[in-house]
């Protein structure tokens, strides 16, 4: 089962072919610890009890740092994927949160009913579907959208049914539950839930805070290659998104806030569509911006002159590819 990102698979496309020059820059998995932690980003498995909130200050306290900021509030007895972003990295949490999510979840059903009625109701659930946020919410009570991308169910065991559902982000899996129940006219609720995946982060290379705190004495003690396994750099968080690579004399201009224009391009995504978020990177693979696309892809290869992409959030530091 995949988010409707894992499943496009992106060309990478040649505009203007050229070599980066070595003085500027570094590349992301060279970058020394301390700018790691600096610009890193940990997908941690959240445990039980604690507020997402106090997990996140977990980590600012065991590596020392002023600040940090988590993707997508998981309440406190759910478990699973966290990603949080470090001190000057936080920012980057908000392309997450707007991308699609996995979990694996356990409901018990009120009473007894048969599988295949179970079956029959989760077919319904597949698709656009209408909910209202539950009572206990951070968002406004009213009916809206949301798209389950895909909802299996892994196990019935009597009134117990654990299932996979991958979905947009904000949709609410206790309401589901209660939802599902409802359909089935005896009730229904979630007896435990678990994150799985939360946009190009997934349970299968977590890392709990315990792990965070032994890898941080080992580094002080000489040793990174466990601070390494657990900080990863911070554009493993757009790896969702299409990117548009861009020669080094276009780097520092958009650093200084200019739109990126077409001469500054070097290679892209194929399929890139008008007003897409887009991920600009160096030839390095260093995330300079994140933008909106004012050009499709074959509006980019097509033309020599305009506005490619219109820069939104800079995240490299100025003085990077030139002078400050």
């Amino acid at each position: 089962m995949e988010l409707p990102f894992e499943r496009k698979e992106r060309k990478v496309l040649i505009k203007n072919g050229a070599e980066t020059n070595s003085n500027f820059g570094c590349r992301p998995e060279d970058r020394p610890v301390e700018d790691l932690i600096k610009y890193g980003i940990i997908n941690l498995d959240k445990p039980s009890g604690p507020t997402s909130h106090q997990v996140t200050d977990y980590v600012k306290k065991i590596l020392n740092i002023r600040k940090a900021g988590h993707s997508g509030t998981l309440d406190p007895k759910v478990t699973g994927v966290l990603p949080i972003a470090l001190d000057s990295a936080t920012r980057i949490v908000q392309v997450l949160l707007s991308a699609g999510k996995e979990y694996v979840c356990l409901m018990h059903i009120h009473k007894e009913v048969t599988e295949k009625e179970i079956k029959g109701v989760f077919e319904k659930f597949k698709g656009k579907i209408k909910q209202v946020p539950p009572k206990k919410s951070a968002v406004k009570r009213q009916e809206r959208e949301r798209e389950i991308y895909y909802i299996e169910i892994m196990e019935i065991d009597g009134q117990d049914v654990l299932f996979r559902i991958g979905c947009q982000a904000g949709t609410y899996i206790r309401k589901i539950c209660h939802d599902l129940g409802r359909e089935l006219k005896v009730g229904a609720h979630m007896k435990q839930l678990i994150r799985t995946k939360a946009g190009p982060f997934s349970d299968k290379d977590m890392i709990n805070l315990h792990d965070l705190k032994d890898a941080y004495e080992f580094w002080k003690s000489g040793s990174e290659e466990e601070i390494r396994k657990c900080i990863k750099p911070f554009e493993m968080a757009v790896e969702h998104l299409p990117k548009v690579w861009v020669l080094d004399g276009a780097v520092e201009p958009v650093c200084h806030g200019t739109d990126l224009y077409v001469p500054g391009i070097s290679k892209l995504n194929d399929k890139i569509n008008k007003w897409d978020l887009v991920a600009v990177f160096t030839l390095k693979n260093e995330l300079v911006c994140i933008g909106k696309a004012e050009m499709t892809t074959e509006e980019i290869l097509e033309n020599e002159k305009g506005i490619a992409i219109k820069a939104d959030k800079v995240f490299m530091e100025r003085g990077t590819y030139g002078n400050k």
